[in-house]
């Protein structure tokens, strides 16, 4: 490690030593400590900003005297901590208190780097990012007279192949839709940006004049200052010892006080900012916090003559980033050999760990390929600190399910100060409200299977991949490798032995798709054999709860916006919404006899009883939302997961009846077995619960299966339909079928911030009917203002691939991005759904919808494109009722 008034290193000696020398050698010719790998670390280092909130001389004892009451304690005095507490008192939370086991920033924030990229591939990030932006370039120096330390010098990305340029033009195209001035520019015109860039390699570069860097001291005490101002308590020094918990007459967990060296505070609320640090925090409250601690590391530079003012850089395909570091640069990155802080310390305040050179080396050779002047620059100083990553590289929101009270934000994979502001406020949302403003699902700790939450394993090996991949394309589909194979159904081994493809969701193995042949084009094959023929969907890994108790009716009536309280045999499509109208999920409902004989189908129960079928990838998220409205109204009922003993095979297409006809011990004909209905019939001498649904627009059947019976029922099926044509099918071939015939999918064109009216689910609702329901007032009001905005479909012509993320333009206007996209092989044309506004802000009227000319940008290029007010695909539902 280079230490201030030791001579300095160049970046090419650096990299040549670290190349040449054996790993225990010390590199003592060029000034530098032993190098370690291990997780010692150390106090004294250089960091590249003008001021850290460290003192000489640490205070003993808390800044402030502790209250005994607390309406929310933060814990963690770093980006998410300040920015959650700023949040709350804008808010109006009175008496919210941040605690700080030493001074604020001293964890991770105080070495980060702070940069803010405006663009992300995900709309809800682009979002956050552009609140964390207004809140330091402008709302904290406008509240408290106080510069943050925010610079505005501007981002540039690096594309040295087609691949990377293209994924930038996507990201160009969403900015159009969200006001993000982004510039796609040729070699020389980065040339004439950047004079000391080489441009030989590149393709081109994407160019946002808004993006900037953050000072991680100035941004916090200025937040401390504004939170303080509201009425907030900012107490440092003041380490936490215990969550103290207690257990509710209905024996739910809740939060009772935080117990600290110096005292207690009584609160009921707790949120989780402590960075590495959350686990331990987590297990004092008995909450499971899925992440792990590695080092991050960058070096800054000697002064460079010519890059001041210069833009800040991401070199994806190098995976190095080149900060504007005032007349220098640091220079950082993702490397695929990461290394992990095994054993956190809690004493570890304001501290670096000795940078590993063999690890660093390769961010050196990318940042000299780009900026050539660094070869012969020397080496101001090194920062290697810790920071937290999760399995999936998002952060950790949200209320924990296993403890009323405690809530999570923690876990941003050193992003938390470009995230803090978007994120603060909704975590503050949430704890005041009940839910954030924004879809916050995809960093919702819920997301989370229970048996992964502490799986250390897998959550090491998921985070190193997701840390080393962070600067990988981001291309449609692509799957994890790493922590495979942890939930399998018992069809598993059937369906590979006849060439299945596996995607991984939340732990379960699912059928991707099917190749046993090794052909070309299978997902088209399975999706014109499901519309021709028929094809089978194993669907084992969905949730399947039951609810059942002598509340079991109100609670279904509240939970569910559709009307379920139908006669046993029935069957309902609904959502459940939150009290915004916002859709936590859409799912089947069946009504269920009461019955004293529990059996595999079905628990014994008295009073009312239904059976929920959610999907696999979000069934955590159901279970979780289902459970905290049992226990806010006090429902005398219960929530049983039976998703691990049952399996579910679905039979869809025009031949789906007569193959089931001779597996199945009972009529199918519409008269005896209609739509929308379910009954308890044999397959091959098993007992299953069928139920006429379709996910995909065709006639057809699913089978909930107990686990024994599984594979004997789906070999019964394959020899029934072996002369008919069935085929095996995967969820591509879902997404793409299910888009055709215009089915909304949970989280990607229905999610926690769209309603149902928006997404064109008004008949899931039961506005007609007195029934209150959760989320029953918002719909109402949204009904009488009118929709701001409305989920149109829309068919593009030329052959061309979209996922997502296009730009959608009425009239030479954007007004709007497509959320979800596939290919329908039936109709032969791209399909894609998106929502879109009015301009001039008023209600979307259907008459606005059709009068409209649109085009969808993709990368850039424009296609014409036609809306649609209903699916292009069998708009008259036929299909599904079986008229062929």
């Amino acid at each position: 490690m280079l230490m201030p008034g030791v001579p300095m290193a160049s970046l090419s000696r650096a990299l040549c030593v670290a190349a040449t020398r054996p790993r225990w050698s010390p590199a003592c010719s060029l000034g530098l400590r032993p190098l370690t790998s291990g997780a010692v670390p150390t106090t004294e280092k250089s960091v590249p900003y003008q001021r850290t909130l460290k003192q000489a001389q640490v205070a003993q004892g808390p800044t402030r005297p502790l209250p005994s009451t607390a309406n929310v304690v933060v814990i963690g005095g770093g980006s998410l901590g300040c920015q959650t507490l700023y949040h709350l008192a804008k808010l109006g939370v009175s008496g919210a208190v941040l605690l700080e086991r030493e001074r604020l920033t001293s964890g991770t924030t105080w070495h980060t780097a702070g940069l803010l990229w405006q663009l992300r591939p995900s709309d809800v990030e682009v979002e956050l990012l552009a609140h964390t932006r207004r809140v330091v370039s402008h709302d904290l120096e406008e509240e408290t007279g106080l510069h943050t330390g925010w610079i505005q010098n501007g981002g540039l990305f690096i594309a040295s192949n087609r691949q990377r340029l293209d994924e930038y033009k996507r990201l160009m195209s969403l900015g159009k839709a969200y006001g993000v001035e982004s510039h796609v520019l040729s070699p020389a015109e980065t040339k004439a940006l950047y004079p000391l860039m080489n441009v030989d390699d590149l393709y081109g570069t994407l160019y946002v004049p808004q993006d900037g860097t953050m000072d991680p001291a100035g941004t916090c005490t200025t937040l401390a200052r504004a939170a303080t101002a509201r009425g907030a308590q900012v107490i440092e020094n003041c380490p936490v010892t215990g969550i103290r918990v207690r257990t509710d007459d209905f024996g739910v967990r809740r939060v009772a006080a935080v117990e600290t060296e110096h005292g207690s505070i009584q609160t009921p609320c707790v949120v989780n900012c402590a960075g590495v640090w959350a686990g331990a925090v987590g297990r004092m409250a008995g909450v499971k916090v899925p992440l792990v601690a590695m080092h991050h590391a960058y070096v800054v530079t000697e002064r460079i003559e010519g890059i001041q003012n210069m833009p800040n850089v991401r070199d994806h395909d190098a995976s190095v980033y080149l900060r504007l570091q005032g007349d220098a640069l640091s220079v950082g990155g993702y490397e695929a050999n990461p290394i992990f802080w095994e054993e956190v310390s809690d004493k570890f305040a304001f501290g670096l760990f000795d940078l590993d050179w063999d690890v660093f080396t390769q961010h050196i050779e990318g940042a000299i390929n780009r900026v050539p002047v660094l070869e012969k620059t020397g080496v101001k100083s090194t920062v290697c600190g810790p920071e937290s990553f999760t399995p999936d590289h998002k952060p950790l929101m949200g209320e924990a399910p296993e403890l009323r009270g405690f809530f999570l934000g923690c876990g941003f994979n050193s992003a938390g100060m470009m995230l803090g502001g978007g994120c603060g406020q909704e975590l503050a949302h949430w704890i005041v409200h009940g839910r954030p403003e924004k879809d916050m699902y995809g960093y919702d700790i819920r997301r989370f299977h229970h048996s992964l939450t502490d799986h250390r394993r897998w959550i090491r090996e998921r985070s190193h991949e997701s840390y080393a991949k962070n600067y990988s394309v981001v291309f449609p589909h692509d799957e994890p490798l790493a922590g495979r194979n942890m939930r399998r159904d018992p069809l598993h081994e059937e369906l590979l032995a006849r060439g299945c493809v596996f995607q991984e969701r939340h732990g379960w193995e699912r059928p991707g798709w099917f190749n046993p042949g090794g052909g070309t084009a299978p997902i088209k094959k399975e999706c014109l054999a499901c519309r021709g023929a028929a094809a089978v969907f194993n669907m084992s890994y969905f949730g399947k709860f039951y609810l059942v108790g002598l509340d079991a009716r109100r609670a279904a009536d509240w939970l569910f916006s559709a009307d379920v309280s139908r006669p046993p045999g029935s069957t309902v499509y609904t959502c459940m919404l939150n009290q915004r109208g916002g859709t936590e999920s859409d799912l089947t409902v069946s009504r269920l006899a009461p019955g004293t004989q529990a059996s595999a189908l079905a628990p014994a129960f008295e009073g009312d009883g239904y059976y929920l079928a959610v999907g696999g990838a979000v069934a955590q998220h159901n279970w979780s939302h289902i459970s905290t409205v049992l226990q806010d109204h006090k429902f005398r009922c219960q929530l049983v997961d039976s998703s691990e003993d049952l399996g579910m095979i679905s039979i869809q297409g025009p031949a789906s009846r007569a193959i089931l006809q001779e597996v199945l011990d009972a009529d199918l004909s519409n008269e005896a077995f209609p739509f929308s209905t379910h009954k308890l019939v044999r397959a091959a001498g098993h007992l299953v619960r069928a139920m006429r649904l379709s996910f995909v627009g065709e006639l057809g059947w699913e089978l909930h299966i107990p686990g024994p019976s599984c594979v004997p029922v789906y070999q019964a099926v394959m020899a029934a339909g072996a002369k008919h044509g069935l085929v095996n099918a995967g969820y591509r071939a879902i997404d793409s079928l299910s888009i055709e015939k215009g089915y909304r999918h949970w989280h990607s064109d229905l999610r926690q911030d769209d309603s149902p009216l928006e997404a064109g689910l008004a008949f899931t609702c039961k506005l007609k009917s007195a029934i209150p329901f959760l989320g029953r007032e918002a719909l109402e009001r949204q009904r009488a203002e009118g929709l701001r905005r409305r989920l149109v479909c829309f068919t593009v012509d030329e052959k061309v691939p979209m996922f997502g993320l296009e730009a959608i333009w009425r009239n030479g206007q954007v007004v709007g991005h497509i959320r979800r996209a596939d290919f329908g092989f039936t109709i032969d044309k791209t399909l894609a759904y998106g929502y879109i506004r009015d301009p001039s802000g008023g209600p979307v009227s259907l008459d606005f919808v059709k009068s409209g000319d649109y085009v969808l940008e993709r990368m850039g290029v424009t296609y014409p494109a036609r809306a649609h007010l209903k699916s292009p695909f069998d708009p008259d539902n036929k299909r599904v009722k079986g008229l062929y």
